[in-house]
């Protein structure tokens, strides 16, 4: 029987606010823009989810299992009852999975939770949508907003060409 070591599964790490600020403003720059005029209106900027939420859906991962959770791009369907003012938008779904170390390398299988219709796949969705669901975007210290954390991060001037500029 082989021993097989057990290494941290930690893959991220923490970023300052300029890193932050890059890949929100690269992010405008080269996907944002062309998503946005492929559905004829603004594309997803961010998603929000509570404290609470995602300590219930991780807690609930861990007691099913999971040892991590992959986060999928996605987009809502055209159309989309559950959110017509979502329909098109890019999305995010949260997937616990269990990850493991063999010895032919890292293996990774999604997590299903037995239900009354099955077994079905542990996953979260339907998150706070910005544009709609936005932070006030208010500038500080004015008679409007007092509050001088505002939400600015990654504030892009976009050359639109021929449509002008646009401030995001």
């Amino acid at each position: 029987m082989t021993a097989i070591e057990t290494k941290s599964l930690k893959v991220g790490k923490y970023v300052d606010t300029a890193h932050v600020d890059t890949v929100i403003r690269n992010y405008k720059q080269k996907r944002w823009l062309q998503n946005s005029e492929a559905i004829g209106k603004e594309d997803t900027l961010s998603l929000w989810y509570s404290l609470q939420e995602l300590e219930e859906f991780i807690q609930k991962a861990k007691s099913s299992g999971a040892n991590g959770i992959r986060l999928h791009f996605g987009v809502y369907p055209e159309n989309f009852a559950d959110n017509p003012a979502g329909s098109n938008q890019l999305t995010m779904v949260l997937v616990a999975t269990k990850n493991k170390e063999t010895e032919e390398g890292m293996t990774e299988k999604n997590v299903y939770v037995a239900t009354e219709k099955g077994a079905r796949l542990l996953a979260y969705n339907y998150a706070g949508m910005c544009p709609t669901q936005c932070p006030s975007t208010k500038k500080p210290g004015t008679s409007e907003d007092p509050d001088p954390d505002w939400g600015g991060l990654g504030v892009t001037i976009l050359d639109r060409g021929d449509k002008g500029m646009t401030i995001i």
